[in-house]
Parts: C-alpha cells; sequence; structure tokens
C-alpha cells in the first residue's frame, strides 16, 4: 500500500474479510470444518506475552490467554463453561440496532451459532463485527414457520449471525415530505385514461435543480457509499473496492515497526522488509513493489518437475492418481541477497570464483500430492492473494481419467499450473505453497490441512500490506497503459488460438510424411524383389500378359541369389539390390521417426502452447480493478472534492494491478522464448536423426561397403512381408486436452432434434429404434 493508507484509520480495527464471500451460502461444504465460525469466539493471539484481551474479548467477558494457550485458542472453540455464566451478561452489550433476517440460516450451537433464523424474523444486533464477518445478534420476534416451528421457542437467543445473512432496519429513513399511502389506497380500482393525477396519490415534493455534478455519481455516492452495482465484479471480491473506499484494518492494528517511518503518502522510498519486527501477518503477508512498477522478489526462482504418476485406491474415496512433485532449488547465489549494508557480496563471489572453489549443488524436495491437494492450494491462494492473477486448475475428470493418455495430459496440465504458480514473484513465497511443496509427512498434513482450509480471505487486507513508493503513478499513463494492455493481450489470445490450430495441422502433416516415405519404401522394395504392393496401381503401358503368375515373373526378374537381374551371378546387380533394400528399409526408420515426432515430441509442445492461450481472459479481473480503480482515482483528485486518503489507496490498487501486468510481461518473454527453443530444438534433433539415417544409407553406395555387398547373397527384407498388407493407415493423433478457457463446439440444434428423433423411430444409420420391438 502507499505509505499514507496505514494513517487513514482513526482508531484499532480488525480483520474482517470481505462480506460478499463469507455468507454459508456460498462457503463449499467440504472446505467447511467451522473454524470460521469458531474464530469469532475464541481470542486472538495478543501482542502481550502475558496475556491480554482484545476489545472483542473484553465485550464478550472472556479470559485472557497466555501464550502456552494460545495455539489452543487459534482455531479452536471455547469450552461450553466460557459462556454459561450469568446469565444477565446479555446486558453488558448495550444497546443494540434493529435489523431484520434477510436469508434462513441454521446455525451449530458447538460453535455459538443462532440454531434457527428465517427470513424476516426481526433481529438486534449486539455487535455488527466480532471477527471473521462474523455478528452478535439476538432474535426479537420470529415469523411463524410452515415446518411448525414454534416461533416463540427461538425468541431471545443470542449467538453468531453471519453479516451478509441481515440488514438493518433503521437504515430505512423515510423521504422527507413523502406520506405513506394507508391501506385504503390499493384497493382495486379501473385504470385512469385522463393524464390527471388520480386522488390519493402520495404528494411528492417540487424537484429542484442540482448543480453538484452529475446524477449517477451523486447516488452511487449518497445511497451506495461509493459502493459499485455490479456485486460480482474483481473489482469488488478482490476487496480492492473496500479498500479504496474505507482503507484496510490490518493497517491499524498491524502497526509499523519502532523507529520505521510511518505510512505517509510523501515517503518517497520502499518500505524495508528489514526494518525490524514482525507483523501480524508474518514475512509472507508483506508484499513489495518497486520502481516500475514491478514485484519485489524476495525468494530466487526455483522450478518443480511433475512426475511418475500412479494410481492408488482407498476403501473411503476410491481409486486415484498420486503425482510425485519434486522441488529442486538452484546453488544460492550470494550477490542475490546481498544488501547495502554488504557492498562487497558480489566482489566475494567473484573472487571465490576466480579461485575455483565449486558451487553447491541443487536441492531438492519430493512430495507426493493428488489432484484434489492442488484444488485446496488453488483455493487457498485465491483466498489469500485476490490482487494477484492466477493460472486456471485444470478441470477434474470424471470418465477415462484413469487412461494412460490422460494421465500423461493431466500430469504436464499440473506441471504447468505449479511452475506458473513458483515464477511468480508473489505467490512462490505464499505460506500455503510452502506447505504444500515442502510437507513430506501424511500425518502432518492431515493435522495442517484444516489450518490453510480456514484462513479467511483477505479481502482489503490484502491491499493493505502492499508497500510501494509514494507518488510513483500518473492517472493519464496508467489509463493508456491498460487500454494497450488490453488490447495486446487479446491479440495475443487470438493469435496463440490461431496458432494452435495450425500447430495440429503440422502435426497432421509430420504423419502425412511419415506414410508418404513409407510408401516410397514399399515401392522400392516392390521393385527389386518383384512382389505386388497391395496398394499400387498398374502404371501406364504394362503388359497384362505378364501377370499371370509371380513365378514367371520372379524367374526373369531375380535369380538365384536374390539379386535384382535375369542373369545367374552378376556381383553389380547383387549389391546394387542390397544396397536398394538398405535404401527401403532406412525410409522405414525415418517414417517412424516423423510418425514419432509427430506424436510424442510435438505433442509436449502443442500441450505448452496452453500455458500462454488465453491471457485476456485470465488476467481479466486485474484489467476490471485497474479501470474500476481509475474511475474512483479521478473521483477523489476531482477538483473541490478532493480526498487524498483514498487517492493515496487507490495508487495502491494501481501499484498492484500494474505490477501484475509487468509479471505478465516478463512470463510471457520467459514462456515464448522457451515454446520457439523447444520447437527449434525438436526440430533439429529430427532432422539431425533422419540426416543420420540417411547417411548412413548413402554410405552404402561408397567403397569399400558397396563392394562388400557382393560376398554373399541377399536376404529377405522384414518388410518384404508387409507388401501385401502396407502399414499405410496411421492411428489417429493425440490432441492436447482443452483449455480451460477453451470454448467447447455447440451441436446445431437441428442435429441434436435429428438425432433424438432418429433414436426414438430409427434411421439409416442406426441398427434400430427404441420402439422398434413395438412393431
Amino acid at each position: 500500500m502507499s505509505d499514507a493508507a496505514a494513517t487513514s484509520a482513526s482508531k484499532p480495527a480488525f480483520l474482517s474479510p470481505s462480506p460478499q464471500t463469507l455468507a454459508r451460502a456460498h462457503v463449499d461444504i467440504e472446505f467447511d470444518s467451522g473454524i470460521n465460525t469458531s474464530n469469532a469466539w475464541t481470542v486472538s493471539l495478543a501482542s502481550d506475552p502475558r496475556g491480554s484481551l482484545n476489545p472483542i474479548d473484553a465485550g464478550l467477558g472472556l479470559a485472557p490467554i497466555a501464550d502456552s494457550d494460545a495455539d489452543d485458542a487459534n482455531g479452536r472453540s471455547l469450552s461450553d463453561d466460557e459462556l454459561d455464566g450469568d446469565p444477565g451478561r446479555e446486558e453488558e452489550y448495550g444497546p443494540g440496532r434493529p435489523a431484520r433476517a434477510l436469508y434462513a440460516f441454521e446455525g451449530k450451537p458447538e460453535f455459538r451459532e443462532l440454531v434457527c433464523v428465517n427470513a424476516g424474523d426481526e433481529l438486534e444486533v449486539l455487535r455488527e463485527d466480532v471477527g471473521d464477518g462474523w455478528s452478535l445478534a439476538r432474535v426479537v420476534k420470529c415469523r411463524p414457520s410452515e415446518h411448525g416451528r414454534d416461533a416463540q421457542a427461538h425468541e431471545g437467543e443470542v449467538g453468531l449471525l453471519p453479516q451478509t445473512y441481515y440488514t438493518f432496519t433503521s437504515d430505512f429513513a423515510r423521504l422527507p415530505g413523502f406520506a405513506l399511502p394507508t391501506s385504503s389506497h390499493f384497493r382495486k380500482r379501473e385504470a385512469s385514461g385522463s393524464s390527471i393525477t388520480p386522488r390519493g396519490s402520495p404528494t411528492l415534493p417540487p424537484l429542484v435543480p442540482q448543480s453538484t455534478g452529475e446524477w449517477f455519481p451523486s447516488f452511487r455516492r449518497s445511497l451506495l457509499g461509493g459502493r459499485s452495482l455490479n456485486r460480482f465484479s474483481s473489482f469488488v471480491t478482490s476487496g480492492a473496492e473496500a479498500w479504496v473506499l474505507q482503507g484496510g484494518e490490518d493497517a491499524a492494528a498491524d502497526p509499523p515497526p519502532a523507529g520505521a517511518p510511518g505510512h505517509a503518502r510523501d515517503r518517497s522510498e520502499n518500505a524495508s522488509e528489514d526494518d525490524g519486527g514482525r507483523r501480524a501477518g508474518g514475512e509472507a503477508e508483506r508484499h513489495f513493489v518497486e520502481a516500475g512498477p514491478a514485484w519485489r522478489s524476495k525468494l530466487p526462482a526455483f522450478r518443480v518437475l511433475v512426475h511418475s504418476p500412479s494410481k492408488r485406491s482407498s476403501g473411503l474415496t476410491g481409486p486415484f492418481t498420486v503425482y510425485t512433485l519434486t522441488s529442486i532449488f538452484d546453488a544460492p547465489v550470494r550477490a542475490h541477497f546481498r544488501s547495502a549494508s554488504h557492498p562487497d557480496a558480489e566482489v566475494e563471489e567473484t573472487e571465490q570464483e576466480e579461485a575455483g572453489e565449486e558451487e553447491d549443488e541443487p536441492t531438492s524436495i519430493t512430495v507426493q500430492r493428488r489432484f484434489s491437494h492442488f484444488v485446496v492450494l488453488h483455493t487457498a491462494l485465491s483466498r489469500r492473494l485476490p490482487g494477484i492473477a492466477l493460472p486456471p486448475l485444470p478441470e477434474k475428470q470424471y470418465a477415462g481419467r484413469f487412461n494412460d493418455a490422460f494421465v500423461e495430459a493431466r500430469r504436464g496440465d499440473l506441471e504447468r499450473y505449479i511452475n506458473r504458480i513458483v515464477r511468480h514473484p508473489v505467490a512462490r513465497y505464499a505460506e500455503v505453497l510452502t506447505f504444500f511443496l515442502g510437507c513430506e509427512s501424511d500425518s502432518e498434513w492431515k493435522k495442517q490441512l484444516p489450518y490453510y482450509l480456514g484462513l479467511p480471505p483477505k479481502g482489503p487486507a490484502f491491499y493493505a500490506h502492499v508497500y510501494h513508493p509514494a507518488f510513483n503513478l500518473d492517472a493519464d499513463d496508467a489509463q493508456e497503459a491498460i487500454e494497450r494492455f488490453t488490447s495486446h493481450t487479446r491479440a495475443v489470445g487470438n493469435g496463440v488460438q490461431g496458432l494452435r490450430g495450425i500447430f495440429g495441422k503440422v502435426r497432421e502433416a509430420r504423419v502425412e510424411m511419415s506414410k508418404a516415405e513409407r510408401l516410397l519404401s514399399y515401392s522400392l522394395l516392390s521393385l527389386i524383389t518383384c512382389k505386388p504392393l497391395a496398394s499400387a496401381s498398374p502404371s501406364v503401358g504394362d503388359d497384362p500378359e505378364e501377370e499371370d503368375g509371380a513365378n514367371a515373373r520372379s524367374s526373369g526378374h531375380v535369380n538365384s541369389d536374390g539379386a535384382w537381374c535375369w542373369r545367374e551371378d552378376c556381383e553389380d546387380c547383387l549389391r546394387l539390390s542390397k544396397a536398394m533394400q538398405r535404401t527401403a528399409e532406412t525410409l522405414q526408420h525415418v517414417a517412424d521417426i516423423y510418425d514419432s515426432h509427430a506424436r510424442k515430441t510435438q505433442l509436449a509442445t502443442h500441450e505448452a502452447l496452453k500455458n500462454v492461450a488465453h491471457p485476456a481472459t485470465i488476467y481479466a479481473p486485474v484489467i476490471d480493478t485497474h479501470k474500476a480503480t481509475l474511475a474512483r482515482y479521478q473521483d477523489a483528485v476531482r477538483q473541490g472534492q478532493e480526498d487524498e486518503e483514498m487517492a493515496a489507496r487507490c495508487e495502491t490498487v494501481l501499484n498492484t494491478t500494474m505490477a501484475e501486468m509487468d509479471t505478465y510481461h516478463t512470463q510471457k518473454v520467459e514462456d515464448f522464448e522457451a515454446l520457439a527453443k523447444e520447437h527449434l530444438d525438436g526440430e533439429i534433433a529430427l532432422y539431425e536423426q533422419i540426416l543420420t539415417r540417411l547417411r548412413a544409407a548413402r554410405r552404402t553406395f561408397d567403397p569399400p561397403q558397396y563392394e562388400a555387398l557382393s560376398r554373399s547373397p541377399r536376404q529377405p527384407s522384414m518388410y518384404e512381408r508387409e507388401l501385401e498388407t502396407p502399414r499405410l493407415t496411421a492411428a489417429p493423433l493425440d490432441q492436447p486436452c482443452p483449455h480451460v478457457f477453451d470454448s467447447a463446439p455447440i451441436r446445431p440444434v437441428s442435429v441434436a432434434i435429428q438425432e433424438g428423433v432418429g433414436m426414438l423411430l430409427g434411421n439409416p444409420t442406426s441398427r434400430g429404434s427404441v420402439f422398434g420391438k413395438l412393431w
């Protein structure tokens, strides 16, 4: 964040995830372990080592927790006797705010949630925010339920309720001068055909022209509090809107270390990660933007190999596939970690290299993960890094998931996905990624997994931990950058889609080339052996009388030594026949090389093209957030309505989005460079193998090899037996698995109707119909 963001908060605050992502209706049941709700009742880790109370605990009347119990308090609900004290404790909450339930909610009593709430129940919110997006509320009046619920059984209950499940009724204020009509005004009457306003209509005050600006911005600021109408846009769901409008609550709860400059907007240099002390979120929660803007990398890049898939089975979940992940870390380069306090680090490294010292060998960590574990990783990263453009995870497969071709394609997709994650300068030091790649113990994995599944979404707190130089952006430059970036990513996406289609045709051309080389080989063998090729058509001018029998043709075409000659003991024709036979066999090897290249090497390159496909769709959230933030920034700097604090927070979001654009630029250069090298290396290897074979066949015609061919009779070739049934029909090429964002072709409605009618009544292409037995 910009250095002014922390000063915008005037009172201590605590982490509160975006309310749009907290509603129980939107939470996957598989990941709901009750951790979020229990956290609202438990005590956060106190900064005082002797144990202290935060404002939430003080309001609930909880006792302090010492450091020895802090780990137990994080992630577990309180014991049953901690809240079953004085019944009059509810009086300590003070007067609440009237509210009304919007949705039905059935909570869990073991987590102190309201057990039964129906839409329309009258509530009293005692604490609007008690942490993790929950509120403390009392049921005032229950509506009668259709299912026979006792309307008065739950009245007076106090418990937790999600903030998105109710609305404050006190927020609905009447318009001044507006008289609500009585019930008699709503009786049915005939439509009026005149232009005169009927009697009994509410009288509204006259409209007065306003000069405070455009109507829609005024409407958004007054009634919506500045929020967007589209609640599903990335600007809203990522928490960027909440950060821009209200700031991050983590900023005040996580003050800068002693002696470090505060987050003032006039600070013009980056905050250092070595400024002393650890923040509440840890080192992995702080992200730094350098000039560019670009993300500052804290860890050197490394790579991950996904290999050795194996099928396992479990009595509970059934069979599944396990993949082996090996993270390879290159030897550390000391110049990468040098700081201003050690300016001679690079010099020392150079001196060691000149002295001939050997560098350390790369280290590696190997773990085993299944596809569901990748889903956990992707879910946790999406929650904790909302401002990052994450690559899409391959879709789950239900049919044919143990097929060898599919397992290999899935292995490649997972390897590209995880390497895209570890190449991101921010995502690669995320705590959940370190746990995913480094936890080698199955018991430890199962023990720690609920913790990472229960982590709440960061929301605006993510931007509260982004540090960047102040005044490093220009609004016009940012507007031009996003327009050019948007058009560029769209053009790249269209170009890559066309390239993927053309590359499929190139692979098919390689298979056709293999077929042509094989057909040429069969033709040469048919020529020197006088055995007909099954697929070869007779040449123009052939005498049909010579095709009466094979013995007649062989007796005049091949001698007893198998030489292509009518003379016996002809050494010249024997050498020629054996050399041409080796040439035909070489062409068979060339055909195999072409076919293997199209099915293996080029298939891998074809799969790798998905790594650069659909950049506009992947970065659409970044583009949406950038454009929406620019609009808010223009409002914040409008003359006469300046809001410096909002402008500073807008700068933080813009630094984040432009750093993501810089990350795409870096990865695009690396990806296309790697693709071009991979393709060229594959083509070079292909033609080198072909050249090696062709040169060996060519040397057969040169002495002394050519002279030595006449020492023994010619032996039949292994490919002569294939002349009657040549291998000219190739198996279909394996196609790469579709990208997550590839649009599947839609069948025309007429085709679907025709197939349905044919299935019912029968058609010439089918064996029968459903009603075939009835007539």
